[in-house]
């Protein structure tokens, strides 16, 4: 019988914690950690994105700076607020929502934000820690799916990992951590033939590549692990919609021995981690030592 890999349920004890954690030193400290999200423009799903980040932010005593520009605020604007938020002690963490509009240049704003502010993991001084294997800001999607498997007791060493994509912001980090689990590692792409042979290989397989339900069962080695980071809405006959992941759940569930399901999988374990590297970097700045929340 496949078990679920319930990312909703530890989101909500890791965000329980870090708000038992919070109420405890906040009042030594005298300040609540900060988070800003700079949203440029109104792309519907990155304001439902940053609706929810905010919520989160509030129920674990987080205070949330948002800093929403119009969709035409040139690349000097951005990167003015961008300098301003490195510069305000009262924030810890600093997130651009991806993604930017097209006139915007995303790397340069990306590589702006101070490294110990950049909860998303994505500037060069923390990709480069963590190819190095040393502490620092891990990306948030791919740090919550090492939550997952290492909360439901799954052991990555000697095991075949492939990860399906290759995106800065999951798969090549992804990739690594599982490296440094001591997985062997396998990062498939769409230039990649042969697919099938290769995640029925695999104990784990990652599924990032944001086409839906790409993997079907025979895909899928029984047993193995199978997690979706895939998010993507269809249409259904009637004119209405679902969201789906890039695995065929119903399918592959009949053989995997773990998997994520979409929606409640990785999405709530990757807002869990953009609070805990918020938290993380208030402790470095407020020299405290930071909670364990490994549940």
């Amino acid at each position: 019988m496949v078990k679920l890999l319930d990312g909703k349920a530890l989101a909500q004890r890791m965000q329980g914690h870090f708000a038992s954690f919070l109420a405890q030193v906040v009042p030594q400290v005298g300040r609540f950690p900060g988070l800003a999200v700079v949203l440029v423009g109104s792309h519907p799903p990155s304001l439902a994105y940053v609706r929810n980040k905010e919520s989160a932010c509030q129920r674990v005593g987080i205070a949330s700076f948002g800093r929403h520009l119009p969709a035409d605020a040139d690349q000097a604007t951005v990167s003015q607020l961008i300098a301003a938020l490195n510069a305000d002690p009262a924030v810890d963490g600093i997130l651009l929502q991806l993604p930017v509009p097209d006139h915007l240049d995303a790397i340069a704003l990306l590589n702006q934000i101070s490294p110990h502010k950049d909860v998303d993991g994505l500037h060069p001084q923390n990709l480069g820690a963590l190819v190095r294997g040393e502490p620092g800001l891990r990306s948030c999607t791919p740090a919550g799916v090492m939550k997952l498997l290492e909360s439901a007791d799954i052991a990555l060493r000697g095991t075949r990992a492939v990860v399906l994509g290759r995106s800065i912001l999951v798969g090549k980090p992804l990739a690594l951590l599982l490296l440094q689990a001591d997985a062997t590692v396998t990062v498939a792409h769409s230039r990649s033939p042969n697919l099938g042979i290769l995640t029925r290989e695999a104990d784990l397989v990652v599924a990032a590549v944001g086409k839906p339900q790409l993997v079907r069962a025979e895909m899928i080695r029984p047993g193995a692990v199978v997690v979706d980071v895939g998010i993507n809405r269809v249409a259904l006959p009637d004119g209405s919609s679902r969201l789906v992941g890039d695995v065929d759940y119903d399918d592959v569930a009949a053989i995997a021995s773990h998997i994520t399901p979409v929606p409640g999988g990785v999405g709530p374990m990757t807002v869990t981690m953009l609070l805990h590297n918020t938290i993380w970097s208030y402790c470095q700045t407020c020299t405290l030592e930071f909670p364990d929340a490994t549940l």
